[in-house]
């Protein structure tokens, strides 16, 4: 990845990972939670104030302040965590991107999952690549049921 360098007011912040795609953003995310990276966690999100994030069980935080502030807690008093994503479905146009996943959390050395979550992660494409701009991770009652009636195309609404 390359290094964009970001301006706020006129004065140069230090240097962030410039994501050429929503993937590449999703990759990181869930890279910062596994090795417990605050800043790395933060490069993942939107400049914009109104960033939104909610945590299984947690209620609704907006701006980086707050962001940055629930995931610092995360870091500091959680064992290591490494968070398995399947059963994706994306939307992608040219400025924004939806990926709705099932998330598997894995505590530490436990062998046993935690889960399984239901998160959706908003992506936004800007002069620094795509960002995060909301992520809300909720419990599931049960894995997605696999589809078992063949290949169907995907549904288009117009």
């Amino acid at each position: 990845k390359t290094r964009a360098a970001t301006c706020v007011g006129g004065l140069p912040v230090k240097s962030a990972n410039l994501f050429s795609s929503p993937d590449d953003a999703a990759t990181a995310f869930y890279d910062a939670i596994e090795r417990g990276d605050l800043e790395a966690m933060m490069a993942t999100w939107a400049e914009d104030e109104e960033i939104v994030c909610i945590h299984p069980a947690g209620q609704r935080l907006t701006g980086h302040t707050a962001v940055r502030e629930s995931w610092r807690h995360v870091f500091e008093n959680a064992a290591r965590l490494h968070v398995r994503v399947t059963h994706a479905v994306r939307w992608t146009s040219a400025l924004m991107a939806v990926h709705n996943v099932l998330e598997t959390l894995y505590i530490g050395d436990d062998p046993t999952p935690h889960g399984p979550m239901l998160a959706t992660n908003v992506y936004v494409r800007g002069a620094n690549g795509w960002r995060l701009l909301s992520h809300h991770a909720s419990t599931a009652s049960e894995p997605p049921a696999e589809n078992t009636s063949g290949n169907q195309p995907p549904r288009v609404l117009h």
